[in-house]
């Protein structure tokens, strides 16, 4: 069943574009900072992480197929990114208790901010209109942010490659 779903995905995925966002953060500029709870109503800022290397992916749904690939591509990677010395944090616009729930469903070991107006996706320009089978709505952009320590945004990954993610990181860091 999971593969017959994989190979839907991907067929949907000839008729399925995401309009480019002239607004997302380009490499170069601040971070923006923030404040918003992780899956646990625990507050996270971009503060706690100054001098720090992290990692930001924002996707677009818990338990979706893509999104669950991805996260247990970062799951399974998640050592080696710490031995690097990057911290990684999920970013969608789904609840706490949604966020909970993929968490121990896949466990996760990494936190998932919640972002439910979406203001940390409009200040890195990744929630924006997207088309499929020809309607357009909002919604969140699979885009990937690699943070500096000095808060600067060193890579962003726009083509993710939801099996290989993690690899995919520690790649654009040259790490």
């Amino acid at each position: 069943m999971h593969r017959f779903l994989a190979l839907l995905i991907r067929f949907l995925g000839r008729y399925f574009t995401q309009k480019s966002n002239q607004d997302m953060l380009k490499p170069g500029q601040a971070a923006p900072d923030f404040s918003l709870p992780d899956q646990d109503g625990k507050l996270v800022s971009g503060a706690d992480f100054k001098g720090k290397k992290y990692a930001l992916y924002f996707y677009p749904k818990d338990n979706t197929p893509t999104c669950t690939e991805q996260a247990c591509s970062l799951r399974d990677g998640y050592d080696s990114l710490r031995q690097k010395g990057i911290l990684l944090m999920g970013v969608r616009t789904d609840s706490e208790r949604r966020h909970q729930n993929f968490i121990r469903k896949f466990s996760l070991p990494f936190p998932l901010l919640v972002d439910t107006e979406h203001k940390l996706a409009d200040a890195f320009g990744v929630w924006g209109e997207k088309t499929l089978f020809g309607r357009k709505y909002m919604g969140m952009h699979r885009v990937t942010f690699l943070i500096d320590e000095a808060g600067r945004i060193a890579q962003v990954i726009d083509r993710v490659d939801a099996k290989n993610h993690a690899a995919q990181i520690l790649q654009a860091w040259a790490l």
